[in-house]
């Protein structure tokens, strides 16, 4: 029995960020459970992605590789991963929740009978039994579930949920090939290009510095001074719901649970009160610093640093002190 980490690749032939998230999650749970932690590297042409999963301080890993998984499809990793899980004989599986998991995941939990829980934010402990939290109703609540019956037990996690897992300075750990067959007959999805989003949408997600906008600022036309703050910083600009549902910033500037996840090294909030939906998206930054005329605003409960303040007069300060630097 072990915690397998199935990690993802992406179009180019990375690792996807949050497979190293997942493996963060993985590797607490295995740590209270005393169980070895793995990890699964799935595609069509692996090259160095097993050497490069087998440095991130695993017990092993295992590689599936078959010319049918060059090009994404769920007929195709579902058959591959329902045959891997089968060798490996996990206790517990753990997914990314992305895209392509998204699509796949209950696919694969039908082929082998079992349930999957998708979007975890967290996993506590009640003596040995693992809860898994995750929200509901649109992050208005945060419920806690269980995990019963047979291994396997599927799992994915949220982006920015966990923080990414480094590589780690323990020698490499093994790599098995698993042995796997696909029909191509059985494969019903023929993909085309990837997607492309249009020119100058914005990618908050790689961001490592955003200055992010809420109903504080009062007048689209004080978005110009959040604007300076952001070009001063080196940041991407960004708001609340409010402000995009308002028209005045493009939706794709959006962060929370119906818009993007971030996880900056910076995220500076701007008259945001900090509703629950919002920082379902932010929670998982280095530093959060926050500025708002409210001392009992949600914000402040996850801030590193705060501001109780009017942001008309704090952010022209800080703008006279970056320029000053």
């Amino acid at each position: 029995m072990s915690v397998l980490v199935v990690a993802e690749l992406t179009h180019a032939g990375d690792f996807h960020p949050m497979s190293w998230e997942a493996l963060t999650a993985g590797r607490e749970l295995a740590g209270q459970l005393g169980l070895p932690l793995s990890c699964l590297v799935i595609g069509g042409s692996l090259g160095d992605r097993s050497a490069e999963a087998a440095a991130r301080g695993v017990t092993q890993v295992a590689a599936v590789e078959h010319a049918l998984l060059s090009a994404y499809t769920a007929d195709g990793f579902c058959s591959a991963l329902t045959q891997a899980l089968g060798q490996i004989a996990p206790q517990y599986v753990v997914f990314p929740h992305t895209y392509q998991v998204r699509d796949y995941g209950p696919k694969l939990a039908t082929a082998v009978g079992r349930a999957f829980l998708s979007d975890c934010t967290s996993i506590r402990f009640d003596g040995a039994e693992p809860i898994f939290v995750k929200q509901v109703f649109q992050g208005k609540l945060s419920a806690d579930f269980t995990l019963a019956g047979d291994a396997p037990r599927l799992f994915s996690v949220q982006s920015g949920a966990f923080a990414a897992d480094a590589e780690r300075p323990d020698s490499p750990a093994p790599i098995h090939a698993l042995a796997i067959e696909l029909d191509e007959a059985a494969i019903r999805v023929h993909p085309t290009e990837p997607y492309r989003e249009a020119a100058g949408t914005a990618d908050l997600s790689s961001a490592e510095r955003i200055v992010s906008i809420g109903r504080g600022i009062k007048d689209p036309e004080n978005i110009a001074l959040a604007q300076r703050l952001a070009d001063a910083l080196g940041a991407e600009l960004a708001a609340s719901r409010p402000i995009c549902d308002s028209g005045w910033l493009p939706l794709d500037r959006q962060v929370g649970s119906s818009g993007q996840t971030v996880k900056p090294k910076l995220y500076l909030a701007l008259g945001i009160s900090g509703a629950i939906q919002h920082l379902v998206g932010m929670k998982g930054s280095e530093v959060i610093a926050a500025i708002n005329t409210d001392a009992s605003a949600p914000i402040f409960e996850v801030a590193d640093y705060g501001v109780v303040g009017d942001l008309f007069e704090v952010v022209p300060e800080l703008l006279k002190q970056l320029e000053q630097s």
